[in-house]
């Protein structure tokens, strides 16, 4: 039981959840049993979308749509015979509350006799197994399906049942209903039923069928999501007659139809959930001219004031556009402001039909591009907010502002939105905090040389005492990364390569202002290169990585002979007690 109502809860809009709890309760008040029946629990079981709300009762329904009518639910058709109520619910959700009846033919084809009953009499009673199903909404069974004709297999079969021999001769209408719904879920007629279906059109009783009850199913096509399809159905049976012989004459407005249904999926795509019954009705009839089209609606039973929608709404949207164009609804904003209270059956129709490319860039750009922005016009507030302003009518105001200038393409980033809030409200920036003043570039440098330098002459000093004594014998210290050994050049300022290590050349000298050092040098395809900055990764014998730091200031320029290097010192290199270590400091230096 409960799996059927987490699948109705689940597939539900909030709006549709809202009026379904809202009966709940009020049926619960009132002491009457509570059932979705129908179309809507048909819907449910096949993944159709769920387009409205049919409730049946054991009781009077006319007592809960009042009730409804107090929380904003709008009545559309009562019929206290049948006692059916047609209502719009609060939140823009369509449906239906009915009583449970039964029907009793004392003959076949005659009017039936109402009869009040319970909900099983009122499911068997019913034109087709597949709306048969019912799901109850009381407390004790909430969730409970009833499938008295065995509804579920024939879903699950995908056929189309009749209940009873008599189906089609009690009421013909039945006909074109059942063409209807195997054309919208793509079912076939169970083989008893086609037998039933094809003796009814042999005994001509589409010619039996009422016109208010023609008008009805006319008006359900023009609900369908493919209208075109079951209006093919129909012409296939010649039953179009049925609806009207000028109809069935002339064919419907298939181009109209698909344009309106193109329309159909871009308002869905934007976030509209669009009835298009009106403009799906003219699209159907349009090839019919004034005069015919006011005929069949009479005949068809249509109402002096639905009628008369159907036939004004041509002009009625020609209206809003030419109002769309004029100079009050130049201005972005105003023009949105315009299309946002436009019916959506108005704006769909002139998406479909106008021949205006100004009126279709402005609706275009409504729903593509200023809706959305509309959306994101919290994060203006609440940055208007993070600014110090408190919210109220001023703040509103602002915000409002703001949105009118993101329609004409400004504002985009938050830093542009920022500034324009603190334009428009005059909130100022903070004061910046004073910057330090910058020292002369090098200047860092030339003070770290100098002190580099001294540091330099005295540690050197000692320095040259200790090289003096070990001149006579000294042998050149090894490469850590190679057995390989560097000749000593004696107070050379430009070292000698002797050897190869790995693709790198190894320097070894020694100077009287620095003293002595390695220099591992990587060549490189230049024929010169310019040293900016290096951390070593080779080191002279007495040297290790820990203990090493690298001071380099300015740059050496290194030119390349051959075997043998030049090494120009421009400035101080890297010093480290009485070393000094010598390299090619840029990207072909070995790592």
């Amino acid at each position: 039981m409960p799996d059927y109502m987490f699948l109705l809860e689940s597939r539900l809009s909030p709006e549709q959840r809202a009026a379904m709890m809202r009966v709940q309760e009020l049926s619960a008040a009132l002491g009457f049993n509570v059932y979705l029946t129908g179309g809507t629990v048909r819907d449910l079981i096949t993944g159709a979308s769920l387009r409205d709300l049919d409730f049946t009762v054991e009781g009077n329904p006319s007592r809960i749509a009042r009730e409804l009518e107090k929380g904003g639910a709008k009545i559309l058709v009562e019929d206290e015979k049948l006692r059916v109520v047609e209502i719009l619910f609060a939140g823009d959700c369509e449906g239906s509350i009915s009583a449970a009846r039964d029907d009793h033919y004392v003959r076949p084809g005659t009017r039936p006799e109402i009869r009040w009953s319970t909900i099983m009499e009122d499911l068997r009673r019913r034109d087709f197994s597949l709306n048969a199903i019912a799901i109850s909404l009381n407390p004790a069974s909430r969730g409970l399906l009833l499938d008295p004709t065995n509804g579920l297999s024939d879903v699950e079969r995908a056929e189309v049942r009749a209940l009873t021999i008599h189906s089609f001769t009690n009421q013909p209408v039945r006909l074109l209903r059942v063409l209807r719904f195997a054309a919208r879920m793509g079912f076939k007629m169970e083989l008893r039923t086609q037998e039933w279906f094809d003796l009814a059109i042999e005994r001509e009783l589409q010619h039996t069928i009422a016109p208010e009850d023609a008008g009805t199913e006319l008006q359900a096509a023009a609900r369908e999501e493919r209208p075109a399809v079951v209006l093919k159905a129909w012409e296939e049976h010649d039953l179009l007659e049925a609806i009207s012989p000028v109809l069935a004459k002339k064919h419907p407005g298939y181009e109209a139809i698909g344009r309106l249904m193109k329309v159909r999926e871009d308002l869905f795509t934007a976030g509209f959930r669009p009835r298009l019954a009106t403009p799906m009705l003219l699209a159907i009839l349009g090839r019919l001219k004034d005069r015919e089209l006011a005929s069949l609606l009479s005949k068809a039973g249509f109402r002096a004031a639905e009628s008369a929608a159907v036939l004004e709404f041509e002009e009625v949207a020609l209206e809003a556009q030419k109002e769309l164009l004029g100079k009050k609804t130049k201005a972005p904003i105003d023009s949105y402001r315009f299309l946002e209270k436009l019916p959506l059956d108005q704006m769909a129709y002139l998406m479909a039909e106008s021949n205006k490319s100004a009126a279709l860039s402005k609706i275009r750009a409504y729903l593509n591009k200023w809706r959305p922005v509309r959306l994101g016009l919290p994060g203006v507030a609440a940055q208007l907010e993070a600014l110090g302003m408190p919210r109220g009518p001023k703040f509103d105001n602002v915000v409002e502002q703001v949105f009118a200038m993101q329609l004409t393409g400004r504002g985009k980033t938050p830093e542009e939105r920022e500034k324009i809030l603190r334009k428009i409200t005059g909130i100022k920036e903070p004061p910046k905090k004073k910057e330090k003043e910058k020292k002369p570039k090098g200047t860092d440098k030339a003070h770290a040389a100098a002190a580099m330098g001294d540091a330099a002459k005295h540690k050197h000093a000692a320095a040259k005492a200790d090289a003096k004594h070990a001149k006579a014998g000294r042998e050149a210290p090894r490469a850590r990364t190679s057995s390989k050994e560097c000749t000593r050049v004696q107070e050379a300022p430009q070292p000698q390569v002797t050897c190869r290590l790995g693709g790198a050349m190894c320097a070894w000298g020694e100077s009287s202002q620095f003293g002595s050092g390695y220099a591992v040098i990587r060549p490189g395809s230049m024929p010169s290169a310019e040293i900016t900055s290096y951390k070593p990764t080779w080191y002279s014998h007495d040297l290790s990585p820990a203990r090493h730091s690298c001071v380099m200031a300015h740059s050496h320029r290194i030119a390349w002979h051959e075997w043998r290097v030049v090494v120009e010192l421009i400035s101080l290199v890297i010093v480290h007690g009485t070393q000094v270590l010598l390299v090619d400091c840029r990207a072909d230096c070995p790592s």
